[in-house]
C-alpha cells in the first residue's frame, strides 16, 4: 500500500482544484488554457493533486493522476484531527470532492518535504 513519502518526488499540481481538471481532461476541447494549465494536448499529458472527498465523514484527502482516459487515486489518507477545524469551516459539513483548503495543503507539502 502506497504511503505518502512515496510520492516526495512527484511534480504536484497545488494549484488543480477537482473543476479545472474536469475542464482541462473531461472538457478539453473547450479548455484553451491559462498561465498555470495549458491546453491537453494528448494522451500523454497528466496531472497529479490533490482532493478532499467528504462523500464519508470524517473526510479523506486523495491523490488523483488524472488524464484524458481516467482518473485514479495512487493514495488515499484520512485528514488529520487537527485539520478538521479549518476544513469545516470553509466547507461545513458539505459533501463532496474539493480542493483542499491552505491549511491540508500546507500539511500536505511539509510532509513530502520530510520524505
Amino acid at each position: 500500500m502506497a504511503e505518502l513519502k512515496d510520492f516526495s518526488l512527484k511534480m504536484i499540481d497545488w494549484n488543480m482544484s477537482p473543476e479545472q481538471a474536469v475542464t482541462m481532461y473531461l472538457e478539453w476541447g473547450n479548455n484553451h488554457g491559462d498561465r498555470d494549465h495549458p491546453p491537453v494536448r494528448g494522451q500523454g499529458d497528466e496531472s497529479l493533486y490533490f482532493v478532499v472527498d467528504s462523500w464519508q465523514d470524517p473526510p479523506v484527502i486523495r491523490l488523483v493522476r488524472r488524464t484524458m482516459e481516467k482518473a485514479e487515486d495512487l493514495l488515499t489518507i484520512p485528514v488529520p484531527e487537527n485539520l478538521l477545524p479549518a476544513y469545516r469551516e470553509a466547507h461545513g459539513t458539505w459533501r463532496g470532492i474539493s480542493e483542499p483548503v491552505d491549511a491540508i495543503k500546507d500539511w500536505l507539502k511539509k510532509e513530502l518535504d520530510q520524505a
